[in-house]
């Protein structure tokens, strides 16, 4: 292979077309940077302007992470298309940690108007973050999905800027990575890690921009404006039925389903009464958790609830398509019910999942009454899987689930994308203020009562070692790593 150089850095030349990270650009836009203002003034934060970004050119770069389980650990290969093939790099062993990015790929200090260093962290960096294109003949859209995953226990991710593309190299100093500095203007100096320049061929170059911190009241700093501009946010779902379905009810056999999965809980803590979640009391002790289910595919789970002149519920069917999307049969499937705690006020569809905490015998102690669910795509578990679905629409519960009045509605759970309830909503903690400490495990089950018709049901439930400790009133839990997985 020959290469040439050019301004920026190395491109490789036609007869062997390969992606290439190409350059850093800094450019003066307003990234919503959230540092804290001294002097106890709450209202106000400072905002800066700064922004790093990384563009690409010479063919898309794209990354797929994966790994085989949760004994084993996360591996990430470079896809380079050439001449029709498309060939796997693999990157070097524990560079990648996780599925959130590549961590420390950015090198960023601070120093204020006397020189003086005040800020010397590094960033991790998501390829699918706050994508747009760079000039006018690069792809429309991009294929790419809209970030990375935080899920502790995601199976495998797809992350890739377009050719003609850049992505932003950070969300900014926002949450844990907020940086405390007083209103002035500031040098902050940019570069990319070396061993990401050795990596991908980038230059070596350190970018440099005067920053201005100046107060302003709080939530004026937006973000990058339009930071979803030209992705292709367009879901491939099934659309919604304009009424439910008539004919013999049947669920072929040889079409492809939907494959429900259980993942491990994680987020586990004691709470008090304040987020014990529904009958919770004060002074009492709650386990409380985060669960997921995930559709690992090949047919995306669709389902319909329609509601009779007068009822309180929907009947709910699930429906099955063929290979090339066209609907193909539908069965009966329980009901959806209206529900208006705070935290919720949506349709749920019952049956969707169970939580219960069992013994160190493994036999049922508590089981959470929190059976029903408005299914939506929050998190993406296995984008490498067959027919993930890379732009899910509905990734949020105002989206997903309808409003208290709403006839009809179309619940979806995408091949690739999981629905996660987390550990403050309510209905979802064990109350444990009588238990005795020792072990026990969150048992969490998938498609509990089978209503759903799916792949396989071998892998619809999981179990989560806890151990409860302290006295009431001031419980402790610990949770075990759960393979490699160090996520309690």
């Amino acid at each position: 292979m020959s290469v040439r150089r050019c301004r920026w850095g190395v491109v490789v030349d036609e007869r062997e077309p390969q992606a290439l990270v190409e350059r850093v650009l800094v450019d003066a836009v307003v990234v919503g940077v959230g540092l804290e203002v001294p002097g106890g003034e709450d209202d106000l934060v400072a905002s800066a302007l700064l922004g790093t970004y990384v563009t690409v050119d010479g063919g898309p770069f794209e990354l797929r992470v994966t790994r085989k389980s949760y004994n084993d650990p996360v591996v990430a290969s470079q896809m380079i298309r050439s001449g029709g093939r498309t060939l796997a790099k693999a990157l070097p062993k524990g560079l990648v940690k996780d599925f959130s990015g590549l961590p420390g790929f950015l090198k960023v200090s601070i120093s204020n108007e006397s020189g003086a260093k005040v800020a010397d962290t590094t960033q991790s960096f998501c390829p699918n973050n706050r994508a747009g294109r760079i000039r006018p003949d690069a792809p429309a859209t991009s294929k790419y999905p809209d970030g990375c995953s935080d899920n502790p226990f995601a199976l495998g991710g797809v992350w890739g800027v377009e050719k003609g593309w850049a992505a932003a190299t950070s969300q900014g100093f926002r949450g844990d990575n907020a940086i405390d500095l007083p209103a002035g203007v500031y040098t902050a100096k940019v570069s990319v890690a070396k061993k990401y320049r050795d990596l991908f061929g980038m230059p070596d170059k350190t970018q440099t921009i005067k920053v201005t911190v100046r107060r302003q009241d709080s939530g004026g700093g937006q973000g990058l404006a339009g930071v979803k501009r030209g992705q292709k946010n367009a879901s491939t779902s099934p659309k919604p039925a304009a009424e439910r379905p008539v004919g013999r009810a049947a669920v072929p056999a040889d079409v492809p389903k939907p494959d429900l999965r259980a993942l491990p809980a994680y987020g586990i803590a004691i709470t008090n009464g304040d987020e014990g979640g529904e009958g919770a009391a004060p002074v009492k002790d709650y386990l409380a958790f985060s669960a997921t289910v995930w559709n690992g595919g090949p047919s995306p789970l669709v389902m319909d609830g329609f509601r009779k002149p007068g009822a309180e519920k929907m009947d709910a069917y699930q429906y099955f398509y063929d290979a090339k999307g066209k609907q193909v049969g539908y069965t009966p499937t329980g009901t959806m019910e209206w529900d208006p705690r705070d935290g919720h006020q949506h349709w749920h569809f019952s049956d969707f999942a169970s939580y219960r905490l069992l013994g160190a015998d493994k036999k049922e102690i508590v089981r959470s009454g929190k059976e029903a669910f408005c299914l939506a795509n929050t998190d993406s578990i296995d984008y490498t899987v067959k027919n993930a679905n890379w732009h899910p629409y509905n990734t949020d519960l105002a989206t997903a689930c309808g409003e208290e009045t709403a006839v009809s509605v179309r619940e979806v759970l995408d091949v690739g994308n999981g629905d996660t309830y987390s550990q403050y909503r309510p209905g979802q903690s064990f109350d444990v203020t009588d238990l005795p400490n020792g072990t026990y495990y969150i048992q969490v089950i998938a498609n509990p009562d089978n209503r759903l018709k799916e792949q396989s049901t071998a892998n619809n439930v999981t179990y989560r070692k806890v151990v409860l400790g302290g006295t009431p009133g001031a419980r402790s839990v610990t949770v075990p790593k759960y393979g490699l997985i160090d996520a309690p």
